[in-house]
Formats: structure tokens, C-alpha cells, sequence
């Protein structure tokens, strides 16, 4: 099925080829200047060669020493939306650089872009996107979107964004809600990605399944997870895709850390899909399978299923990963254990 991509081309009527590039970082200082023109031709034009000259990182290092960054952050609001578009065109192609995102970070290009989440035009939503996903792979840049109050904007942007956008969204809230869940939590995170967990992208059950794996790593986050998502997890067990398989089993291993969690999982019948993973040895979510299990064999109705399986779990203790032997033996060791 195709799907709608949001184009970067430009308008028919803006020449790139006349962009003044020559001179490499000799000709940044003009161009600094040129971005602060009045006339909106030499402002374009000025964006046009800063594009080729930032990938590369020196001059992304001599663009931040001249001053670039506060030119660029204040034409984040320029009326013209072709200004907008290669100004967060070119604050993402320095943040695919560390220096850039060190830069970025320093000058408070974050809270800067906060402006373009309503911005009309897709492709300039889709670069401010793309740059809080690459910010967030560096935990000063997690930080950084968390100290911004982004969070609640990002997650009400799943309900309306493009499938495309919603996927750089949730890469972003998966890194950021590893540092710090409360924020989203608070503003209904769990029943939206709860929605997109059925969704038709498989990318996008994926990715809402590793955000809610990242929520389920810290205490509060467990219990709203347990009491809404488990029984949508379990169904993602036996998904045809085995990547949305492995973040299902990853959230759900999470989520069976408390009792109430064990209860839940027992109830979606859980046990069939996980023993099911884990005696496939190719399968990514084998481990986590293995360690989902072995919690619900602490609960007697679940030591009593699994005590006619132990021959799937001794299988493991072959498997060439240590990770997973040792695993195993545990869930052994937990599944025979008599009181």
C-alpha cells in the first residue's frame, strides 16, 4: 500500500545552483550577515548555501563561534515558510553531527522549535521533528526536551500528525520517557499508545511498544501499564512482525515485575504465546519471554501451567547465548520450586 510522504522539493520558482557557496567556512560571515537582510531573495539565498556548507563539521563548529544559531533561531519565525523550511532543514543536518547537537543544546534552539509542532506546512513540522529525535539520542538532549515541557505537545501530536511524523515522535518520547515517565503519564500517554498499538503501520505498534517498555521501567509506569495495555501486549505476542513481538514481550516482561501485573497477564492468557517464543530459537523476544514466564511461575496457577513445560525451557540451557542459559535455569529453578 503506498504511502503519503511529505516532499522537501522546493518551489519551481527558487534556484539553489545561484546559492553563493564558494569559499567553504571563509564565506560564513557573509552569510551571517546575508541572514539578516531585509530583502527575502538574499535571506533564501543565504539558506541555500548554508545547507551544503553544515555537512560538514568543521564549518558546523565555525557556524556556532560566528553567531549563526541566534540568526537561525529567530527565522524559525519568519512569515515565509520557504525561510522556515531550510532553517530547520539545516538545524537538522547539524544535529546529525555531535557538535551540532552540542550547539543546538547550548543555545536553546530546543524551546526555540517549540513554535513550529503547529507550523501549517508539513515539511517544516517534519525537520522539527527529525531534529527532536536526533536531540534525544544524547541525554543532555532528552534533558533538554523534558526541561522544554514538550512532552504533553508530543504525545497529543500522535492523535494528528502523519504516520510519518508520528514515528519520529515516538522515537523521540522513547528516549526521553527513559530518563522521566511522570509528565507523560499525566497527560494520558498510556491510552494513545494504547490506540497505536492496533494501528496498521507496523512500524508505528513497534515503536508505540518500545515507548511503553520505557514507561514500564519505572514504578508508576508499571501500574497504569498493568491496568490498561497488558491484555493489547499479549495479543502483540503473536504478531507476524518480530520486532513488534520483541518490544510486546519487552513491555509486558515490565509490567509482570508487580503482582498485579502477574494476574493480569495469567488472565490474557499469556503463557501459550510466550512459551511459544521462547521455543523459537531465532526469536529476537526470547529472552524477555524467558523472564516473563519465570515471574508468572512465582504465582501457583502459573507454576502449575508451566510445570508441563519445563522440557521448552531445558532446550535453552543449550542456547549459545549466556544470557539466555542463565535465564532458563532460573525459570527451572522457579517452576519446580515446592513450598
Amino acid at each position: 500500500m503506498a504511502h503519503a510522504r511529505i516532499s522537501a522539493n522546493l518551489p519551481p520558482d527558487i534556484d539553489p545552483t545561484k546559492a553563493p557557496i564558494a569559499f567553504g567556512k571563509r564565506a560564513l560571515p557573509k552569510l551571517n550577515e546575508e541572514l539578516q537582510s531585509p530583502e527575502l531573495l538574499t535571506q533564501q539565498r543565504a539558506l541555500m548555501a548554508l545547507c551544503n556548507l553544515v555537512h560538514d563539521p568543521e564549518n558546523i563548529y565555525q557556524a556556532i563561534e560566528v553567531g549563526f544559531l541566534d540568526n537561525l533561531k529567530t527565522l524559525l519565525l519568519h512569515h515565509d515558510s520557504i525561510v522556515r523550511q531550510k532553517t530547520t532543514q539545516i538545524l537538522y543536518t547539524m544535529a546529525m553531527h555531535n557538535v551540532g547537537r552540542q550547539g543546538l543544546i547550548q543555545n536553546g534552539v530546543i524551546s526555540a522549535l517549540t513554535e513550529l509542532l503547529d507550523d501549517p506546512v508539513a515539511i517544516c513540522r517534519k525537520n522539527t521533528h527529525q531534529i527532536f529525535e536526533m536531540m534525544a539520542k544524547l541525554p543532555e538532549g532528552a534533558v533538554g526536551i523534558l526541561h522544554a515541557g514538550l512532552i504533553p505537545s508530543l504525545v497529543f501530536k500522535l492523535k494528528t500528525e502523519s504516520d510519518e511524523i508520528q514515528e519520529l515522535i515516538l522515537d523521540t518520547l522513547s528516549n526521553c520517557l527513559r530518563l522521566e515517565a511522570s509528565e507523560a503519564l499525566a497527560t494520558g500517554a498510556i491510552t494513545i499508545l494504547k490506540e497505536k498499538l492496533t494501528h496498521s503501520s507496523v512500524a508505528i505498534k513497534k515503536k508505540a511498544a518500545c515507548v511503553l517498555l520505557e514507561i514500564g521501567t519505572h514504578p508508576e509506569g508499571k501500574s497504569v501499564v498493568c491496568e490498561e495495555v497488558i491484555a493489547v501486549l499479549v495479543s502483540l505476542l503473536e504478531d507476524t512482525d518480530p520486532e513488534v513481538q520483541a518490544s510486546a514481550t519487552g513491555a509486558l516482561m515490565f509490567a509482570t515485575v508487580k503482582p498485579q501485573g502477574r494476574f493480569s497477564a495469567l488472565g490474557a492468557e499469556a503463557i501459550p504465546p510466550l512459551l511459544k517464543l521462547v521455543a523459537e530459537e531465532t526469536s529476537k523476544a526470547r529472552l524477555s519471554a524467558i523472564k516473563t514466564l519465570t515471574m508468572l511461575a512465582e504465582l501457583p496457577e502459573g507454576r502449575k501451567t508451566l510445570l508441563d513445560h519445563t522440557d521448552t525451557f531445558q532446550q535453552c540451557l543449550n542456547d549459545p547465548c549466556e544470557a539466555v542459559k542463565r535465564a532458563a535455569k532460573i525459570a527451572i529453578s522457579v517452576i519446580k520450586w515446592k513450598p
